[in-house]
């Protein structure tokens, strides 16, 4: 069974009314709960525990991470970020969120500024599937339509995604990348746009359905550890 940690810095929920009226317990526990639901066996984390609940035990014991953070990206330890890293390199799945595109760890993995443009009036979103045929996309619309939201705009400043999996449209006209596949080493990473805190956007079937068939894409295929250096040559035949 894949076994997912649901990350989130969880200070909107805490601090504003708003936020907290839609996700009362934290959006790690609407996450976690239909994650559970859909079969995988799920755990929260989230950043004032300790080492921000990504201990290596707790890494160690992960198939895929999901990650939700908005306003505290700078007080993630710098620590926990290399740990983080090294196990995607090494085959564990993550599925970065909504405004964690400008975490440390997503940073870091595309190598680039990973900024866009915003406007939060609550305007209608309608994520275009353009890539019918992934595994993400099984069961999922031609067309998911989110009634408010927070818009993001080009040019989001990312590297091309290996698979573009849905594009977004916006009332203003915008359009974004929303929905993006990448290889990192080992590990596959998936960045998935929907998903401001005081919208119930985790709380939508189809968004739900998209989040799952991401972790189950993003899970590792195989634990078996890459070998690399130097190696002897074969014995010849005969």
């Amino acid at each position: 069974m894949t076994t997912v940690t649901v990350w989130n810095e969880y200070r909107h929920e805490r601090n504003d009314e708003e936020a907290r009226e839609v996700y009362p317990e934290g959006i790690h526990a609407t996450i976690a709960d239909f994650l559970e639901d859909e079969g995988f066996e799920t755990r929260t984390a989230t950043l004032d525990e300790p080492e921000h609940g990504l201990t290596e035990e707790v890494l160690d014991d992960t198939d895929v991470l999901t990650w939700w953070g908005h306003e505290a990206h700078d007080e993630v330890e710098d620590e926990i970020v290399e740990r983080v890293h090294e196990r995607v390199l090494s085959g564990m799945g993550l599925l970065v969120l909504h405004s964690g595109h400008f975490s440390k760890i997503f940073k870091r993995l595309m190598g680039t500024t990973c900024d866009l443009k915003w406007r939060n009036e609550g305007e209608k979103e309608r994520l275009w599937l353009v890539e019918p045929g992934h595994p993400i996309a099984e069961g999922v619309p031609e067309s998911i339509e989110v009634p408010e939201a927070e818009m993001y705009g080009e040019r989001f400043d990312v590297p091309a995604p290996d698979t573009l999996v849905f594009n977004s449209w916006f009332e203003g006209g915008e359009v974004f990348r929303s929905g993006c596949c990448y290889r990192r080493g080992s590990g596959r990473v998936f960045y998935f746009r929907p998903g401001h805190e005081t919208y119930p956007i985790y709380k939508q079937p189809e968004i739900q359905k998209v989040v799952a068939n991401a972790v189950s894409w993003a899970t590792p295929i195989s634990n078996s550890d890459t070998s690399f250096g130097n190696v002897p040559k074969p014995p010849e035949d005969g």
